[in-house]
């Protein structure tokens, strides 16, 4: 099993320097609705990529899917399209994969599955508490391709200070469990650099392989391409991240359930300290 690894951009320099190194998924973020509410004044990362931004990467991600994060559930207005006319769109331009993120229930995952009908690959984005507590009924659901536990929202919902706190306190293992019993692929949160991450990236790596999960985000604790002007820089940063992500997986995929135990325990100690200092 290697990672599907994921990365935010809607760049078409950016997107051949990823894909060329490896990254599997290049993603395309319209989601806007709600969130500057939801993580205002927070150091996270808020898109403004739009329909147009999927028909420019296209004709460049071929050997990668390319993947677009819609808005959540909502109805059209003067300002934005409704769901359905967004994911119409959406599949049009050529969106390989669909995600779906802050979902409640049942009803609103039924809708965006309705509103796809088998034309693109969809990907559930667990992030409220509302979705976790209504799981069951969701995976119940016919359609599903993928889930990704979204932990940055996920841990404001529960008042967390630390999004990997839901490592620690069981949230994200019995998730995991849920999707593996569905048989469905399933994936969290994001990582950095081997090496380098509050929470260095080796260590969710080996979190990972414990727990089956199948999907992460490189993180702007990755790349910030945004920052890095030279581009040799950025193909750089790609090349050597993406294959020391992939030389850590051969090696922690070989672990014992003991070594990922204890490394279980030193993501709680890590952890423990960072949110102590918070």
């Amino acid at each position: 099993m290697a990672l599907t690894l994921m990365y935010i951009t809607n760049n078409p320099a950016i997107a051949e320097i990823a894909q060329t190194a490896g990254v599997d998924r290049i993603w395309v973020d319209m989601e806007y609705i709600g969130k500057d509410e939801r993580q205002g004044g927070l150091d996270t990362v808020k898109s403004s990529h739009t329909i147009a931004d999927i028909k420019k990467l296209r004709p460049v991600v071929t050997t990668s899917e390319l993947m677009v994060r819609v808005n959540p559930i909502h109805e059209a207005s003067d300002r934005y399209l409704g769901t359905e006319e967004e994911v119409e769109q959406t599949i049009a331009a050529g969106a390989d994969v669909i995600m779906l993120p802050m979902f409640r229930t049942k009803a609103d995952v039924a809708r965006f599955l309705q509103a796809v009908n088998g034309r693109a690959k969809t990907v559930l984005l667990f992030e409220t508490a509302e979705a976790v507590e209504n799981v069951d009924d969701i995976l119940s659901l016919p359609g599903i391709d993928e889930v990704h536990i979204g932990l940055n929202d996920l841990h404001l919902a529960y008042k967390m200070k630390f999004m990997f706190e839901l490592l620690c306190e069981g949230t994200v293992q019995s998730l995991c469990e849920k999707f593996k019993a569905r048989g469905i692929k399933y994936g969290f949160g994001g990582i950095a650099r081997v090496g380098l991450g509050m929470l260095p990236a080796e260590y969710i790596i080996t979190e990972h392989y414990r727990l089956g999960s199948e999907a992460a985000i490189l993180s702007r604790g990755f790349c910030d391409a945004n920052r890095v002007e030279d581009p040799q820089t950025v193909r750089d940063i790609f090349n050597e991240g993406v294959r020391n992500i992939r030389l850590k997986e051969a090696e922690v995929s070989a672990l014992t359930q003991k070594q990922y135990e204890e490394n279980l325990e030193i993501i709680r100690e890590k952890v423990g300290r960072i949110v102590a200092g918070r």
